[in-house]
Parts: C-alpha cells; sequence; structure tokens
C-alpha cells in the first residue's frame, strides 16, 4: 500500500496548489483541508471544491488530465478538515473513470457527505490537433477597459475571500447589476486569472467556470445561488496568459436556473465549457 503522501502539482507552489493539495491516507483516501480563503460570502466555493477533488482524482486514475467532471454538491462545504474518497470505475488506454465524495463532519460528529463526483480522465497533450467549430471567442473590452473588484465605489454584493486570490475584470456591459441597473439578460463575462500569477491548466479550469459574479445578478438577483449540479468538459491544454471566460442563462424557471460557461485561452482556443444547475433564492 502507498505511504501517505502530499499530492503537489507541478507548476509551482502558488496560493492556488498549496490550497487544493490532498494527502493520500491509503489509496483512494485523501486527508483535505478547505480554505476559508476561497469562500463567497460563507459558503466555499464550488470550482475550488472541484478542483481539489479533481487533484485526488488524478492521483487515483492512471491518466493526469480531466476530460469531463460532474458533480453533485449535496451539502453546503464549510472551510476545515475534510475527507476525500475515490474509486476506479474503469480503465481503457485512452480514457480512465472514478468517481469521488468529499465528507465532513457536522457539529455533532456524524460524517456528511458534501459532494459527489464522477469523471473521466485522459492524456490531453495526445489529442490530434483537428478543430472543427462554430464557436467564437467572447467579445470582451481590453483588460485596460473592464473593472475588477478594487474598482467598485462600495464593496460588491457578495464579494468576499475568494476576490483577493483571483484576477478579475468584468465587462462593463454586464456590470449593471453592481450599479443597481441590472440589465436582465443574463449574461457575465471577464478577464480570470489567479492572482499570483500562476498560469492556467486543467486544474485550474474547474475553478474558472465557476469564479465570475454569478448571471442571476444581472436578471436583477441578488444573494447566493448555490449549485446543484456541475459538469464541465476540459477541450485542451490552455496556454499561458489569461482566461475569457462567458457565462449566459436563459432559463430562470421555478427558481432555478442554467448557466453556461466558455473558457477561452490567449491563443483563442475553447479550452473549457460547463453547465450548471443553480438555485436562485427569489424573494417577493
Amino acid at each position: 500500500m502507498p505511504e501517505a503522501a502530499s499530492v503537489q502539482a507541478t507548476v509551482g507552489d502558488s496560493e492556488f496548489d498549496r490550497d487544493t493539495a490532498v494527502t493520500r491516507r491509503e489509496f483512494g483516501v485523501y486527508d483535505a483541508h478547505l480554505s476559508a480563503g476561497w469562500t463567497i460570502i460563507s459558503a466555499v466555493n464550488g470550482g475550488y471544491l472541484l478542483a481539489m477533488l479533481g487533484r485526488a482524482l488524478a492521483d487515483t486514475l492512471p491518466h493526469a488530465d480531466p476530460f469531463t467532471i460532474s458533480a453533485h454538491y449535496l451539502t453546503a462545504s464549510r472551510p476545515g478538515p475534510a475527507v476525500i474518497r475515490t474509486d476506479v470505475v474503469r480503465t481503457g488506454r485512452t480514457l480512465s473513470t472514478g468517481q469521488a465524495s468529499l465528507l465532513q463532519y457536522d457539529d455533532e460528529g456524524r460524517e456528511v457527505e458534501r459532494i459527489r463526483v464522477l469523471a473521466s480522465y485522459g492524456d490531453l497533450g495526445s489529442l490530434p490537433d483537428d478543430v472543427r467549430t462554430t464557436a467564437k471567442p467572447p467579445a470582451i473590452p481590453p483588460i485596460e477597459q473592464c473593472f475588477g473588484p478594487d474598482d467598485a465605489p462600495a464593496p460588491v454584493p457578495g464579494s468576499s475571500a475568494i476576490t483577493d486570490r483571483l484576477f478579475l475584470k468584468l465587462d462593463p456591459s454586464t456590470l449593471g447589476w453592481a450599479l443597481g441597473v441590472p440589465s436582465g439578460n443574463g449574461e457575465m463575462r471577464a478577464w480570470f486569472g489567479l492572482a499570483d500569477g500562476r498560469d492556467p491548466d486543467p486544474l485550474s479550469l474547474l475553478l474558472a467556470v465557476d469564479a465570475l459574479p454569478p448571471t442571476a445578478f444581472e436578471l436583477g438577483i441578488s444573494g447566493w445561488v448555490p449549485t446543484v449540479e456541475l459538469t464541465v468538459h476540459v477541450r485542451c491544454r490552455p496556454a499561458p496568459g489569461p482566461l475569457r471566460v462567458s457565462l449566459t442563462t436563459r432559463n430562470l424557471a421555478g427558481g432555478f436556473l442554467e448557466e453556461d460557461a466558455e473558457v477561452w485561452d490567449s491563443a483563442d482556443r475553447l479550452v473549457a465549457q460547463s453547465r450548471q444547475l443553480a438555485r436562485a433564492r427569489l424573494t417577493g
């Protein structure tokens, strides 16, 4: 049985790498600590949690890169210790599939499952260079014409510790909600990166799809918009440099909305896509 070892990123010891690190207790069982630095209001960000689970699965499976990963968020995670349990479902020459659960103890000492994930992994570097697409990068103004949390005259609703760890510059045309005049369009676009300058990789893409303010803000809905389910497709390894992220919502019904994300790299390649179902807390 392998000895306990910390599963570290190969790209360097950035804050993201440290805070998503997991320690192998035995094969398929990992100890983790959910950092308060990645919270939104009081909730741990779902993309950060997905990246941590993705790191554990990369250690469990024979392939290193997430191709598709689907997570169901069962209960709200909170900063502090956690355990990740993984299982190998199937291994093949080009793809391997595994599942993982993140668990924490509640105030009464009972183990509670927070997230359950099913994912397929492969080798992004082995994919053929054959792109046939009608997709186009989002039209976002240059970085210097966009706005981040530090540019707000007052704290942005829903802002939190996570904003200190991100490089985030939002398209002004999707910032009506911050001025009290939401557009109603259900769109959010931004330049995205990590505040310490770490270049993107497949694991950080799992964070990128869930790191922007929710599109619900531009629909006139404020407050926490908890994720129910999130599926991410990683299409290729991103080039160095800032990413462009586009979010859209077309349908809010019965208190639930979908949010579709596209992530484009500095080489104008579509590197990740996602869809999530989220709950909007309607008032009135």
